[in-house]
């Protein structure tokens, strides 16, 4: 079974995060959100949830994706804590996959990781110089490699059905589609 971490940082937005736990665990993957700090994190819109575990004790787990949502300030702090950028660069250098959506990809630039990749986030988050040979497309969700990206609070739905294909296959997703009524066709 594969296995994913989402940190949560105060301020994070609550779609982008609570939609892609959701259809993850639907799609019977094993995901565990991490706290930068206390037990309870408070998201942009005031909505308050309980991590799972806190981030140094999520750490030291083996995951096959990390996937961070964005939202203000949230993606700053995410940006701003050593903890998590080494934790990307570790996860990235292991060939596993690293998500983000809304302003969180900026946080993968600020790590490094959009270095000569195509990616996507909310408009004005990225530009040409957040990240050296950056090809930035409109596209919803975009996948280069093992880095995936997305636009913003309007996209979580088909970002996390695109995190479930890349895990589970397209068997996967088509089985959350159905269960969720959003199949095409």
């Amino acid at each position: 079974m594969s296995r994913v971490l989402v940190p949560l940082a105060p301020g994070f937005e609550e779609i982008e995060a609570v939609t892609v736990v959701d259809l993850l665990r639907r799609a019977g993957i094993d995901v565990h959100t991490a706290s930068l700090d206390g037990p309870w994190v408070t998201g942009s819109h005031g909505i308050a949830v309980q991590a799972d575990m806190a981030l140094d004790a999520a750490a030291a787990g083996d995951y096959d994706m990390i996937v961070l949502p964005g939202g203000m300030p949230g993606a700053g702090h995410l940006r701003d804590d050593a903890r998590v950028i080494a934790l990307l660069r570790r996860h990235a250098a292991a060939g596993r996959y690293i998500a983000a959506i809304c302003a969180a990809p900026s946080v993968l630039a600020h790590a490094g990781l959009l270095d000569d990749r195509a990616a996507t986030s909310f408009p004005g988050f990225l530009h040409a110089g957040s990240a050296r040979g950056i090809r930035l497309r409109d596209e919803v969700v975009v996948v280069d490699g093992k880095v995936v990206t997305s636009r913003g609070a309007g996209t979580a739905m088909e970002f996390g059905l695109v995190l479930i294909e890349l895990l589970g296959g397209a068997e996967a997703r088509r089985q959350v589609e159905e269960r969720l009524q959003l199949a095409r066709g």
